[in-house]
């Protein structure tokens, strides 16, 4: 059951649509490979396994009928599980319902068999909650999986299940899938459905998906996934065709635009400027067009609004969960940094935070101009390799010292959030350590297809899936 464990989840639904294999086989493999690793790994923070074999009993027939999946902790809900969001805030919460991403992820025939690590509310880009403790990176345990979808990324990396859900606000998908040696593509804006809870989350920055060990998994979950749904404020441009499709056709000769200077001026480890380049000289060695570029963003613009935009995220989403578990927020049930953001959120005004708004949309606007000449901008997703556990802790007397670091951590991958644009983190580089560094990828606004078109001739000139980390 090992062998079937390394398989991806469309290769797994396969044999149980051929019978070669049960569901019930398949849930019990994947509980097997989480008692065995997750002491070492803290992937998995809340364990649905009795549920997960009663219903694999009859999954419903979609396309990945009987593969488990792990839902992340954080904003999507399944009803009657327990959803914390990396908080002692909600530490007891219950969901009452599913979001309509979960309902759609069952009617694809996924079964939920467990919910996965996340910082508190996803603040931050490493995995290491107060609450339920840090998540370890399976190529070097001592190490950060990235955030704030770390728990996923990891548990994939480790092949206990092929996929887990995921989602990205500033970087959240892509950041780990780098972290972990994973596939993680962030949709467009609006891909996929946020309801019923909410119409959007900070003015668009936040979508939702999955990291994945292969391409086509993530392309069909995707198409199983995406859509509005009733009472959306926004929805992104159609697609031609169902993205499984587009995965399985030549990108063409591409126009590339490589970016190895940070917007914002911080430096970047020569590691991550060797996996940009090696995967531009992949990329011009399968045709395409690659030349160096410079973003037209204002370092200085960027992380002003991004602030401002964020932290008032951070109040809000502090006030409403106090209200809905009708708590007071204390420091005993929310860490310094959030409540110091929250804080920080609180005292800005309307005004500021719409000239914030209104500053992300024009550099949007900007770099829809700049993708006139490009099908695809190329960058780091991260200034270095996966840093040590505790990095991102406070220092004494600067609760926001964390924060400070992320922003220096983490200057490319917040603009696509901005902007709305497709981003995908591919794992194409293992330094001399042997830790995983992904090259980042960004397309045109609605333009998930090209993505996908590169990502499946990247993965056939250069395959990943057979690195396996220490740990599995």
């Amino acid at each position: 059951m090992d062998d079937v464990t390394r398989l991806d989840a469309t290769a797994q639904a396969d044999l149980v649509r051929r019978r070669e294999i049960t569901p019930v086989e398949l849930v019990d493999a994947a509980i097997q490979r989480i008692e065995r690793l997750d002491p070492r790994l803290n992937a998995v923070v809340t364990r649905l396994f009795d549920e997960a074999r009663a219903l694999a009993a009859d999954p419903p027939p979609g396309p990945f009928r009987g593969v488990p999946f792990l839902m992340k902790d954080l904003q999507a809900t399944c009803a009657g599980v327990r959803h914390t969001a990396g908080s002692r805030l909600l530490d007891d919460f219950v969901s009452p319902l599913d979001t309509e991403l979960v309902t759609r992820l069952r009617a694809a025939g996924l079964i939920m068999i467990g919910t996965t690590n996340t910082p508190e509310f996803g603040i931050l880009p490493t995995t290491e909650s107060h609450l339920h403790g840090p998540a370890r990176n399976p190529w070097d345990p001592a190490r950060s999986t990235g955030g704030s979808s770390g728990g996923s990324a990891a548990a994939v990396a480790a092949r206990m299940v092929a996929m887990a859900h995921a989602n990205d606000g500033g970087g959240s998908i892509r950041i780990p899938a780098s972290c972990c040696g994973v596939f993680g593509l962030k949709p467009t804006r609006a891909r996929n459905p946020l309801g019923p809870f909410v119409g959007d989350l900070m003015s668009g920055l936040v979508v939702e998906h999955a990291v994945t060990r292969s391409v086509r998994d993530s392309a069909a979950l995707l198409d199983a996934t995406a859509g509005v749904d009733a009472g959306a404020p926004y929805w992104p441009p159609p697609v031609a065709r169902p993205f499984i499709e587009e995965a399985e056709v030549p990108p063409g000769r591409l126009r590339i635009a490589v970016v190895t200077e940070s917007p914002t001026g911080v430096a970047i480890h020569p590691d991550c400027i060797a996996a940009v380049r090696d995967a531009a000289a992949l990329c011009a060695s399968l045709g395409h067009d690659v030349d160096d570029a410079t973003l037209p963003v204002s370092g200085e613009m960027l992380i002003d609004c991004f602030v401002t935009v964020w932290t008032i995220g951070v109040a809000w989403t502090v006030d409403a969960m106090a209200r809905l578990t009708g708590r007071a927020v204390t420091a005993e049930n929310v860490e310094p940094l959030t409540a110091a953001l929250a804080d920080a959120g609180r005292q800005r005004s309307g005004a500021e935070y719409l000239s914030a708004v209104q500053s992300l949309q024009m550099i949007g606007r900007a770099l829809a101009l700049f993708m006139h000449d490009w099908d695809v901008v190329l960058t780091p997703v991260v200034t270095e390799p996966p840093p040590a556990l505790g990095s991102f802790e406070p220092t004494p007397g600067n609760p926001v010292a964390g924060f400070m670091r992320a922003a220096e951590y983490v200057p490319f991958t917040p603009i696509v959030n901005a902007t709305g644009q497709p981003a995908m983190s591919v794992p194409l580089f293992w330094n001399a350590a042997g830790l995983p560094i992904g090259a980042h990828f960004v397309g045109r606004f609605g333009d998930e297809a090209t993505l996908f078109r590169l990502a499946a001739q990247l993965e056939v000139a250069r395959p990943w899936a057979g690195r396996l980390p220490p740990v599995a």
